[in-house]
């Protein structure tokens, strides 16, 4: 089949690469969608430590079935589905316990297992959703993302009239904006971008500039208590410190951000009592895809309206001018006509 090959940082390439096809408990689907992510950037710019070069990359992925394999009953040929791509083991600790996401063995479609950026893909049938009627394919790749926020706002608790400010608007920032926006949440965001900013206020989220006098602007706009729930989406240390001053006493961090192995965050000791705050990191999701294509499909997420679509067979390019360019676009998506 034809596929987008990532052979080494920087070296991406339309070529050969082998059909997959499903085995028991398997479903082959036709790609028609594939999203651009933060981690298949970092995986073309050589910053991904799980990196194996060649791969093919994308794990956003929107398509129609067109082969189940053996003991797949529920699922047929001709259905549209978007692809779970976090495969967990179904044996360690964190899998017992219903939290696959954070499986010791992680498998991830586009990192670890061939991805979208391809003709095909196979997938556990487990891994598979059906598309609601009337979205788009284009539309219900973006699940996987606002899978994320919908993750990133239960962990975080987020509900109804609570002031809630997320720092950092990339496309995870985002998904987040809309997330909370649809809990009914009064959303504050915060970037150091104002392009960033202005996609931001178009979603709903009152929006601010962090410089020199951002914390103190916080906490004139909260009284000088703080905001009930912080949630970080910048994956820079600062911003995870800063979190810490920003918080409400009583209040909740959410950590989703990611940071080189290694690099440590220092945090406040006292704090940690003082404001009886609490801490959790949000991990990709588990159990969120069915609320986040149905918040896609009822309209609460207008993500989907600011996206740039390009021809998957164009992506070489498109990866070397995002890479020149990152803020060029606010989301790609590579799609198969």
């Amino acid at each position: 089949m034809r596929a987008v090959i990532m052979n080494k940082p920087f070296e991406m390439e339309v070529g050969h690469w082998e059909t997959p096809q499903p085995g028991v408990g398997q479903v082959k689907v036709s790609v028609r969608a594939a999203g651009i992510c933060a981690g298949d950037m970092y995986f073309y710019l050589g910053k991904n430590p799980y990196a194996v070069y060649p791969q093919v990359c994308g794990h956003e992925i929107a398509g129609i079935i067109t082969e189940v394999g053996p003991a797949v009953t529920d699922l047929e040929p001709g259905m549209p589905v978007v692809v779970e791509p976090f495969i967990g083991c179904g044996q360690c600790y964190p899998c017992r316990v219903g939290k696959s996401n954070c499986c010791v063995n992680l498998q991830i479609i586009g990192v670890h297992i061939p991805g979208g950026y391809a003709e095909y893909v196979i997938a556990p049938a487990t891994h598979i959703h059906r598309i609601p009627a009337g979205l788009s394919l284009s539309s219900a790749s973006f699940a996987e993302p606002v899978a994320i926020g919908v993750q990133g706002c239960r962990r975080g608790q987020v509900s109804a009239g609570e002031d809630v400010l997320i720092l950092g608007c990339g496309p995870i920032g985002l998904a987040l904006i809309e997330v909370a926006k649809a809990r009914g949440a009064n959303v504050l965001a915060a970037d150091i971008s104002p392009h960033r900013l202005e996609t931001a206020a178009r979603f709903g989220a009152e929006t601010f500039l962090v410089k020199d006098n951002f914390m103190q602007t916080i906490l004139n706009r909260t009284n000088g208590e703080g905001v009930p729930v912080v949630m970080e989406a910048t994956g820079s240390p600062q911003a995870m410190e800063q979190s810490v001053d920003l918080v409400a006493a009583g209040g909740r961090i959410v950590i989703l951000g990611l940071v080189k192995q290694g690099v440590t965050v220092n945090l406040p000791g006292l704090d940690f009592t003082r404001k009886e705050m609490t801490i959790v990191g949000s991990r990709a999701s588990v159990n969120c895809f069915p609320a986040a294509l149905q918040l896609l499909a009822d309209g609460s997420i207008t993500y989907p309206q600011i996206a740039t679509e390009f021809s998957l067979w164009d992506a070489p390019q498109v990866f070397a001018n995002l890479a020149e360019h990152p803020g060029k676009i606010d989301k790609g998506v590579l799609v198969i006509n």
